[in-house]
């Protein structure tokens, strides 16, 4: 039986088990700390498997005056929850700020947001942001290069309007990969909701499924043939190797279109560390190196907890009216304004 067909079996396992992890170590209660053990598959690898999820309340890049660790009291304000979340967008509910104009301009009541209810705790800190180099916790100025293929961009897009055709849409409202960078790499957190990840391994290969867009990221352990330059899949080249207890992951070949932060460049190569270290927890650590994208390296750590219920189908395509909508009604308008109505109606 062929290695994909086994973790295509793998997978299904963890879905009929409600997500839940496969070895029996993992599915043991959590014990005292200080007597905790890796989990371990069967080919003696520590057991990252089961479903896990990065939502967090600490922000990406720290604020300009922000010191890399938060107090207790800020922690404590931050995490404060009042009950019910007032339904009025613009207002601050359950120590979150409702988000307007998201997502295309529409107003989301908090309702519909889940962003997480706690600030992420690294080592015992609780981090002002997810970026921790450098120092200032902020992603790293452009390069020349970088600004340039910015303002090439910015004036290709401007001859274009808004709703002029499928793909000028965001990849995510198109359904082809998630809003953010939920599925990576690097797999942060998205500011909405469905930060929720699936994980299955097998002896040669780990699969990362991201709730949002129901992405999977299939990453060979070992050290085979990297694709050809030409072939870039929406997630990259992904390849792994444990060093001790650890997983790194190195990924090439990220598709030109899934730019990180808007900017990165056929030259990004993303590194990845995963770590379990306790029952509940398992470390991710990323390294963004785009040389001419960025004047230096730059990354940071996120805790993912255990996520213990189901996650469902995302049926992005089957539920996509809004997409055909957008489009058929900027059609619209164009036929209002060619009549000269204006496209009031």
């Amino acid at each position: 039986m062929s290695n994909r067909i086994l973790l295509l079996l793998a997978v299904l396992c963890v879905y009929a088990a409600g997500g839940g992890v496969s070895t029996a170590a993992a599915q043991a209660p959590a014990s005292d700390a200080a007597n905790w053990e890796v989990p371990r598959t069967p080919d003696g690898h520590p057991d990252l498997q089961g479903n896990w999820t990065n939502a967090t309340l600490t922000p990406l890049t720290r604020g300009q005056d922000q010191a890399p660790v938060y107090t207790w009291e800020e922690v404590a304000e931050i995490e404060q929850t009042s009950g019910d979340c007032p339904a009025n967008p613009g207002t601050v509910a359950c120590g979150r700020t409702a988000r307007v104009g998201s997502l295309g301009g529409q107003e989301y009541n908090e309702v519909y947001w889940d962003r997480g209810s706690r600030v992420a705790i690294v080592n015992g800190e609780p981090r002002a942001s997810l970026v921790t180099f450098p120092a200032d916790g902020r992603v790293p100025a452009l390069t020349p290069e970088a600004e340039e293929r910015r303002a090439e961009y910015t004036q290709f897009r401007g001859q274009f309007a808004q709703y002029d055709h499928p793909e000028l849409r965001p990849l995510a409202e198109r359904c082809l990969v998630s809003f953010g960078s939920n599925a990576g790499p690097p797999m942060t957190p998205n500011s909405g909701y469905n930060n929720n990840y699936t994980i299955v391994q097998t002896a040669d290969h780990v699969m990362i499924m991201a709730e949002m867009v129901h992405d999977a990221r299939i990453i060979r352990i070992g050290d085979g043939p990297r694709l050809p330059a030409h072939i870039r899949p929406w997630t990259g080249d992904s390849w792994g190797r444990w060093e001790g207890d650890v997983l790194v992951v190195e990924t090439t070949n990220i598709h030109p279109l899934q730019r990180f932060n808007g900017n990165s460049s056929e030259n990004l190569t993303v590194y990845e560390r995963f770590s379990r270290v306790d029952e509940e927890s398992i470390l991710y650590e990323f390294t963004i190196d785009d040389p001419t994208t960025y004047t230096e390296t730059w990354g940071g750590e996120i805790p993912y907890r255990r996520f213990d219920d189901k996650l469902y189908e995302y049926a992005c395509h089957e539920g996509n009216y809004s997409l055909s909508s957008v489009l058929s009604g900027a059609r619209y308008q164009e036929r209002m304004e060619a009549e000269g109505s204006g496209g009031q109606k």
